[in-house]
């Protein structure tokens, strides 16, 4: 059974100073694995966009993005909630070729998420996309991607095991694929996030794909925007975590819609009015790249490479102070 943050028995293995310095282990050892593994060119990226421009992620729909506006210009701008409508757009303004892509560190401010041991506000994942032509859109090159970007993950677990041997990280070599359907058949009775403990607990690394696709009851696995990925090509990297008993999300990714299922998707959820916005006219009108892309957490990877219990103890964000010293007495330090 999945345990809770005040229930567990911890104490970190590396100190703050250690631990500073492993942070940049991890990143810089896997962002040049996932450069190389993907044929990735390192780009920089915006921290705010145009509110009309629709580059926004809309993520689940709820969550409202924190805006401002630029005087000197007399326009609203909002800070990101992720790239990944963004991205496409750099594909093509920064004319990569085909099976070529993109990749940078992406910081956002999520002010309406749930802060718990593995959610904050802050946000710091490295965003990609990459260049495909319509024969790609498949299950298939879907599933080749996943296993080249988890083969990143397990190298660097290897890497981040020989320099810290005090470290317990299992990984197995190869990843399992299950589609939500087949999890929904093989755990009935249980909830969506407790079919993600289960089966990870049981194959311990697991992509679990066509996120957003209707089950049963009528409802997806999980809330997805409708205007980025393709939801029957879609799906997340999901990990064991044995401090916690649980499955730990990693990456969510995707290849994404074109025009066909942009509108399709939208329609699903009675949000046509996003199909006037500048980037989904420049889906319909065919003057975007076909790609597949995702992001993949930073903090979440170096919580979980470092065996961290607190995803506070390798970002820096804020806390309530109640919060802070009850996690203290539990021998969770904070940054």
């Amino acid at each position: 059974m999945k345990k809770d943050i005040y229930e567990i028995k911890y104490s970190s293995v590396l100190d703050v100073y250690q631990t500073q310095k492993a942070i940049k282990f991890v990143k810089d050892t896997f962002q040049k694995l996932l450069a190389k593994k993907l044929d990735l060119l390192r780009v920089t990226a915006p921290l705010f966009v145009s509110s009309e421009s629709g580059l926004n992620d809309g993520l689940s729909g709820i969550e409202k993005p924190i805006g401002f506006d630029i005087v000197d210009i007399e326009e609203h701008v909002e800070i990101v909630h992720s790239l990944a409508k963004w991205k496409r757009m750099a594909l093509s303004k920064y004319n990569i070729y085909v099976h070529k892509g993109i990749y940078t560190d992406m910081n956002a401010i999520r002010k309406d998420e749930c802060t718990d041991f593995i959610h904050s506000v802050y946000v710091d994942q490295w965003d990609w996309e990459k260049h495909i032509i319509e024969e790609d859109r498949t299950y298939r090159f879907l599933k080749n991607t996943v296993k080249k970007i988890y083969s990143c993950i397990y190298h660097l677990s290897l890497e981040v095991k020989k320099k810290y041997p005090s470290l317990s990280i299992d990984l197995p070599k190869d990843i399992y694929f299950v589609s939500t359907k087949e999890l929904e058949k093989k755990y009935p009775s249980l909830s969506r996030k407790e079919r993600e403990d289960a089966i990870t607990r049981e194959h311990k690394a697991v992509f679990l794909y066509q996120i957003g696709e209707k089950l049963k009851d009528g409802l997806p696995h999980d809330a997805r925007a409708a205007d980025y990925d393709d939801w029957k090509l879609n799906g997340d990297i999901l990990v064991y975590y044995p401090l916690y008993d649980m499955a730990l999300e990693l990456s969510s990714m995707g290849i994404r819609v074109n025009k066909d299922r942009l509108v399709k998707q939208l329609k699903e959820k009675g949000e046509e009015y996003k199909l006037d916005n500048s980037y989904c006219q420049a889906i319909l009108n065919d003057e975007l790249p076909l790609s597949i892309g995702g992001g993949i957490g930073q903090s979440r990877l170096c919580m979980f490479m470092l065996n961290k219990a607190h995803i506070g103890e390798v970002q820096v964000s804020n806390w309530s102070k109640e919060e802070i010293e009850k996690l203290k007495k539990n021998n969770i330090y904070l940054l």
